[in-house]
């Protein structure tokens, strides 16, 4: 596993850098009535702050945008004040979060080589994670933010009786950005396809078919939007 210091020293080329920001879900956890990523957060929808960050970046030259066909003019008004910064592609999602992002892997232009698979209602993702995400993809071939585990984790059984409690010290959190060179995780989603095989995140799907992802560091403020909590923790982060 790439340290931070290990990083810097990778060359990256943002032309050939492009981010799936995965944002086609409907916020039914939420409770909302809509997609959460353009729920208010500080007077910007959540997605406009996942967005600026890879922008802002200065390291990505290809953004696809995965959303539901019934938002994209809210998306695409949230898009155009960057178009002039990087080359913006919308796609539309699938019927799972697995569908969405294959159909945003489909749009990735020729010339990209590295591609980061990012949740829309991630908003703090920061530089710093943006770039350790390229460095490993690019050292590895597949890497996966994430932090180690803080809270111990019980396996249990359909009656909820524990059945064992694994290592802590072994055990991460898994984050996104989710980044990977291009060709690998086309054939890893090639391959999910073709044997009906599904997972809850990309890292997953690489790993069902047979190619090593390694870990680095994310961010516990890297946190995902998925509840009304989530919110109140992100009013206060900002």
């Amino acid at each position: 596993m790439l340290n931070r210091h290990e990083n810097k020293s990778v060359t990256i080329n943002p032309s050939a850098i492009g981010a799936i920001i995965v944002a086609a879900g409907r916020g039914s956890r939420m409770g909302l009535g809509y997609n959460k990523v353009f729920a208010d957060l500080r007077g910007r929808p959540v997605l406009d702050h996942t967005i600026s960050a890879f922008v802002h970046s200065g390291l990505v030259g290809t953004l696809i945008l995965t959303i539901n066909p019934d938002d994209e003019k809210k998306a695409a008004s949230i898009c155009m004040p960057y178009k002039k910064d990087l080359n913006i592609i919308i796609a539309y999602g699938g019927a799972e979060r697995q569908d969405s992002v294959y159909n945003g892997l489909q749009a990735v232009p020729d010339n990209v080589e590295v591609v980061l698979i990012h949740d829309g209602a991630r908003p703090f993702i920061d530089r710093r994670i943006i770039e350790d995400s390229i460095s490993n993809a690019l050292a590895y071939g597949a890497a996966c933010a994430g932090v180690p585990a803080k809270d111990t984790i019980k396996i249990v059984d359909d009656g909820k009786t524990v059945v064992s409690t694994p290592e802590r010290s072994a055990l991460w959190q898994a984050q996104t950005p989710q980044s990977f060179k291009k060709d690998i995780i086309l054939s890893a989603y090639k391959y999910a396809c073709e044997n009906g095989i599904w997972g809850t995140d990309d890292a997953g799907i690489a790993e069902k078919a047979g190619f090593k992802v390694v870990m680095f560091e994310g961010s516990y403020r890297n946190i995902k939007l998925t509840s009304p909590e989530d919110f109140l923790i992100a009013e206060h982060l900002i």
